[in-house]
């Protein structure tokens, strides 16, 4: 008689509502890297650039940030140089915006290969993490160089001990993105119109967190607002860090990092309650 106990592994339909079975995920590693690696592929292939996309993207965005806000709208930077405060704040927030805008049609995108073959579904998001971070990492050291060569030109730049947080930022900016883009992707597969409205929310929730402009520009009632986006504490405590710039917002950030675990939990349930049927619905 032939039983669970004859196999190595035994895929199911049955699963717990929070179970996410890292164990499975972690003995796939292999397939996370192969998908980092097609995602690199299928990004810079026939472009004449390469890979040179990481350093360009984030220098036309910051330039671009420069002329219109710094330039032209004349919002204040704390004292900041206008570039190094627009680099440093776009340094997470395209990360965050990234993970979202990978994962949102994972599922979708990638329905072809579900089809044909059984392997841990939460591989293909959080290999579209794994991807976003090397950019991330690229931004963030043109940023480390930056912040030198103002250093040296005189500016009043004043990193702090609080640098010491700047990979838990990083981590928790991949977990929201992550939460998100998860839950985003989970209702796609039956709503496709929210995979439209995706690049439209993400923009209009820059402008709601202080990337562009610091938040001794907004006070009263619209700056706690702002400062309740889970995203806005991380992006204020990460200049704070490198930059000086601004306060250190600790009530904030441990009510963004309660919000973030929540994100987590729903994005989990959403995507467990979807997996059953997928290959249905997609």
């Amino acid at each position: 008689m032939i039983s669970e106990k004859d196999f190595d592994f035994v895929v199911s339909a049955k699963k717990k509502w929070y179970g996410l079975n890292l164990k499975e995920v972690y003995r796939h590693r292999d397939l996370i890297y192969m998908f980092v690696k097609r995602s690199f592929t299928m990004q810079y292939k026939q472009t004449v650039l390469g890979p040179l996309w990481f350093i360009l993207n984030p220098l036309i965005s910051t330039f671009i940030s420069t002329i219109v806000f710094g330039n032209i709208a004349g919002i204040k930077s704390d004292g900041i140089p206008y570039f190094l405060f627009y680099l440093t704040g776009f340094t997470l927030w395209n990360y965050f915006a990234t993970c979202i805008t990978t994962t949102a049609n994972t599922f979708v995108e990638n329905a072809n290969i579900m089809g044909k073959v059984y392997f841990p579904r939460l591989s293909m998001p959080i290999s579209a993490v794994f991807f976003a971070a090397i950019n991330m990492l690229v931004v963030f050291a043109m940023t480390l160089i930056t912040m030198a060569v103002y250093r040296l030109k005189g500016s009043a730049i004043m990193p702090n001990l609080t640098l010491l947080l700047i990979p838990v930022y990083m981590v928790q900016t991949a977990a929201l993105g992550l939460g998100v883009g998860i839950i985003i992707s989970s209702l796609t597969t039956k709503y496709r119109d929210l995979s439209i409205l995706v690049g439209f929310g993400v923009s209009l929730w820059m402008y709601l967190t202080p990337v562009v402009y610091p938040m001794s520009t907004v006070r009263g009632l619209l700056g706690t607002l702002i400062m309740i986006n889970p995203m806005s504490p991380v992006i204020q405590n990460f200049k704070y860090a490198l930059l000086g710039a601004g306060t250190f917002e600790l009530r904030f950030w441990l009510a963004s990092l309660a919000v973030t675990v929540v994100i987590d939990l729903l994005g989990i349930m959403l995507f467990n309650k979807v997996e059953k049927n997928f290959m249905d619905t997609v």
